[in-house]
Parts: C-alpha cells; sequence; structure tokens
C-alpha cells in the first residue's frame, strides 16, 4: 500500500510531513539560519538537542495546557524515519487549527523592547515611565504578542488587536497560559543556572475548540536564555544560542547575505557546545 506521507513544510529547521490522518511528523534539522537566512553549515547534534530540550518542557507543563505531542519514540513513528538520523529529533504530533500569532513572554526589558523604551516608545501597547537599565528585571512579565507572516518579518501588535483577531474570551486565555507556563519554566530554569529572559509560543485549537499548545517551547531558539551566574543589570548578557554565529557573520559583513556562507569549523564546534550544554542544565 501506498504512503500517504507528504512533505508539507520545509522551514528554516524543520521539515513537517502530513500523515493523511490527523496527525504530522515533525523532523528537527541541524539546520542553522540567522537574520532571516538558512546558513550553509550544519550545527551537529542542534536537532537532536532542540527536540529534547522542547520534550522536556511539554512533558514538564501538561498540567497547565494540554500539547500537541502524541509520541516521541522512534517506533511509532512511519517506516520512512526508521533510520538512525531520525532517532531523537522526529516527533509524531496532533493536527490543529493553527492561530496565526506567536505570543511572545518578556520577563526582561531588553532586546527591540528595549529599543521602544530608549526611544520613548510603548511597545506592543506596553509603556515604560521612569529610569530602567538594559536588561532589568520587569516587576511582572507581559505578553507582547506579533502577528505570524509566511512571508517577511513577523509584525508585533497590541493584547487588543489579538484580542480582536480571536475574540477577547480566548485571548485573555492564551494571555494567563503563557504567563504560567513562562512563570513556571522560569523557576525550573533558574534552579539550573538559567534566566529564561523571553520566550514565544505558538496554540492551535483542537476538534473540540480546546487551546493546545504546539511548535516548541523554551528551546534556544525560540528563547532568550542567560547565565545565571554572569547576569549584569545594565550589561548585555551571554545568550545560550546562536550568538556565535551571529556575531562572526557581522563581524565579516556577511549578515543577511545571500548566497549563504559557510562557517567556520571553530564557530560550528562552538555553537554545538552550547546547544549541547543547554540541553544537559535543562533535562539533566
Amino acid at each position: 500500500m501506498e504512503s500517504e506521507l507528504k512533505k508539507i513544510i520545509s522551514g528554516k529547521v524543520r521539515e513537517v510531513y502530513d500523515t493523511g490522518k490527523d496527525e504530522l511528523i515533525i523532523v528537527t534539522t541541524d539546520r542553522i539560519s540567522a537574520f532571516d537566512v538558512i546558513l550553509d553549515s550544519e550545527i551537529p547534534g542542534k536537532g537532536v538537542n532542540l527536540t529534547q530540550i522542547a520534550n522536556f518542557w511539554f512533558d514538564y507543563t501538561k498540567d497547565i495546557v494540554k500539547n500537541h505531542i502524541v509520541s516521541t519514540k522512534q517506533e511509532d513513528m512511519p517506516a520512512e524515519f526508521a533510520d538512525s538520523y531520525y532517532k531523537d529529533r522526529t516527533i509524531k504530533v496532533k493536527k490543529l487549527k493553527m492561530l496565526p500569532y506567536e505570543v511572545i513572554v518578556r520577563g526582561y526589558l531588553f532586546g527591540s523592547m528595549w529599543n521602544a523604551y530608549k526611544a520613548g516608545e510603548s511597545f506592543c501597547g506596553a509603556q515604560f515611565t521612569g529610569e530602567h537599565q538594559l536588561a532589568e528585571k520587569l516587576e511582572t512579565p507581559i505578553v507582547t504578542p506579533s502577528t505570524k507572516s509566511s512571508e517577511g518579518h513577523d509584525i508585533n501588535i497590541t493584547r487588543e488587536e489579538m484580542a480582536q483577531g480571536v475574540g477577547q474570551e480566548l485571548a485573555q486565555k492564551i494571555f494567563d497560559i503563557s504567563i504560567a507556563l513562562y512563570n513556571k519554566c522560569y523557576d525550573y530554569a533558574l534552579t539550573k543556572g538559567i534566566i529564561i529572559a523571553d520566550t514565544k509560543f505558538e496554540f492551535g485549537l483542537d476538534e473540540n475548540g480546546e487551546i493546545v499548545l504546539a511548535d516548541e517551547m523554551f528551546t534556544p531558539d525560540s528563547s532568550r536564555f542567560w547565565n545565571a551566574a554572569e547576569y549584569k543589570v545594565g550589561e548585555s548578557p551571554k545568550s545560550y544560542d546562536k550568538q556565535f554565529v551571529r556575531d562572526w557573520l557581522i563581524a565579516n559583513d556577511l549578515k543577511g547575505v545571500e548566497p549563504a556562507p559557510k562557517l567556520p569549523d571553530e564557530i560550528v564546534a562552538k555553537t554545538a557546545a552550547l546547544y549541547d550544554q543547554c540541553r544537559e542544565k535543562i533535562t539533566g
């Protein structure tokens, strides 16, 4: 019998396959992108690390919200994924009606929010008064949504604008869930020496209209992780992510350049080590 498996998405990092039923297969590759360009180098083990970190968090937070995971076991995948390459980087998930938003939770004044503050502007409806420092912890984490764009950059919007799109009740539930997820995982990560400065979530609705957490969660690709031991207010903290890659591209005037450049072996090795370290700290 011919397989109904069909690749429906080939993203910057993930390959998504439709099983022809109500499930999808997601494979996280070792590809790396920076400044919206997929680079001509892979980071060994990156896909496995990202998958294992996300799987840990999905399990850790299932008391807060349902998630899309059906199985993480290789033996439960279609025969096409029996090769050793797919082990620990492949998951089977529930097909959902995805909401076209990213829900970003920010716990620190940093990045684009810091830039808005310095310019005296509001950010996604949040207004900052008084004197603040770079990387300062907010009194309470805030939700700053954005619209998902298939092409180009996502667009920051206010909570009210998202509520207009999905309805006030659903939006408020999603905001409350997002804050609860952030708080629980922030506290856990801190015991492992990691500060989760900010993160993004994606949600869908199942056949009963219930909210389901999907995509990835609390990975170095979807979050800003800082080393708690080195964190100082007023300084730009080092991240557990692809900062080595970004720094090298900027230093060599290759930011956003296509065709994508190949990374030096040293940058690949340093970045791979960071992803390894992050998985070990979080998952033990």
